[in-house]
């Protein structure tokens, strides 16, 4: 399918959204969007795997790198696109392609923007992270990803939300000794004791925190808990899964410190981490780009690929149309106001 990044808005998001693009399957979502970079004289083009990056070579004093994910999560009977009143409904019509529209859109239209711009259309971003597009340009062509601000297409309702929280996961085992139910005094009860975990947890005051003047809610929450043998045995082990969401204040050394100082004397095992990103507003890049958006930008509570980016030194936000509480709904759509705000927004802010 032709794309055609300079007509209507809403047909753009509707052909994106009808070339499926599960993760996976990005090959012919991809080439479409390569198709239409090339056809522009101002970017020079580049592809890796489903990656395309497309960037500018002005000799600007800044580069920014404006980047958005191609695939989607599996469909739902949400395909083909539709548009109801003033909402396109389908898959990926939230997160993300109706920043990836955006993002295409400016692409082609910006001849000379003001900075520098490095355009990143990625693969894999709703798997795991192994397979992430942009963790493969950072490995593989890291020169391709550099630039002196970032920002992520994610869904915001077309507002600037500032870095990202960190996610720690970590599982605290506790042990105990098996023995027949009917004779319970034998053994010991290893699920009983995780209520100590649990009357941790609710006790538990999570911090807010101001990071570069945007406030952070923390959580340490159970996530899962697994435990016994049978109906008719004293379980001998039960293991609680928490999930640590964590300010840009701190690394993953000092969340993992953290959890070992609240379950001190558990067997913790950390299973999974991501470091958090601070969202740098402080910074000319970002005041600027605050400065064209407006409004009052808030913390992302989550995780996004700005971490990847705060990383490698890059102060990232997010911003894009469409409510990210839609994000993988059966019913996700984006609302056509969002699109000509973040578009409006993103011209003005690179013109």
């Amino acid at each position: 399918m032709l794309l055609d990044p300079t007509g209507d808005l809403v047909d753009l998001l509707r052909s994106l959204v009808d070339i499926e693009s599960v993760s996976g399957n990005e090959a012919a979502l991809a080439d479409a969007v390569e198709q239409a970079l090339r056809a522009c004289a101002h970017l020079e083009v580049e592809r890796d795997g489903d990656a395309v990056v497309a960037r500018t070579q002005l000799g600007r004093a800044t580069r920014v790198v404006i980047a958005g994910h191609l695939d989607t999560v599996p469909v739902a009977g949400n395909l083909p696109s539709r548009q109801e009143g003033d909402r396109v409904y389908g898959r990926g019509t939230c997160d993300m392609k109706g920043g990836v529209a955006v993002a295409l859109a400016a692409a082609v239209q910006l001849s000379a923007p003001r900075h520098d711009v490095t355009w990143i259309f990625y693969d894999n971003e709703e798997v795991e992270a192994a397979r992430n597009g942009l963790g493969r340009l950072a490995r593989n062509a890291p020169h391709l990803i550099e630039g002196d601000f970032a920002l992520l297409m994610e869904p915001t309702g077309a507002r600037v939300e500032g870095g990202c929280q960190g996610t720690l996961r970590c599982d605290l085992t506790c042990t105990g000794t098996a023995a027949h139910s009917a004779r319970s005094w034998l053994g010991h009860n290893a699920i009983h004791d995780a209520a100590g975990v649990l009357a941790t947890l609710a006790a538990y005051e999570p911090r807010r925190v101001v990071v570069d003047g945007l406030e952070y809610r923390e959580g340490l929450n159970a996530v899962s808990i697994a435990g016994g043998i049978a109906g008719n045995v004293i379980p001998d082990r039960c293991t609680v899964t928490v999930n640590f969401r964590f300010a840009p204040d701190r690394s993953i050394a000092e969340a993992e410190a953290h959890c070992r100082e609240v379950f001190a004397g558990y067997d913790l095992v950390v299973t999974d981490a991501a470091a958090a990103a601070r969202p740098g507003l402080d910074l000319p890049a970002a005041r600027d780009f605050v400065a064209a958006v407006g409004g009052e930008p808030r913390a992302k509570y989550g995780w996004t690929d700005v971490a990847r980016f705060a990383a490698l030194g890059i102060p990232a936000v997010n911003y894009g149309p469409a409510d990210p509480g839609k994000a993988h709904a059966d019913d996700e759509f984006c609302p056509v106001a969002d699109l000509h705000t973040c578009q409006d927004a993103l011209l003005r802010w690179l013109r």
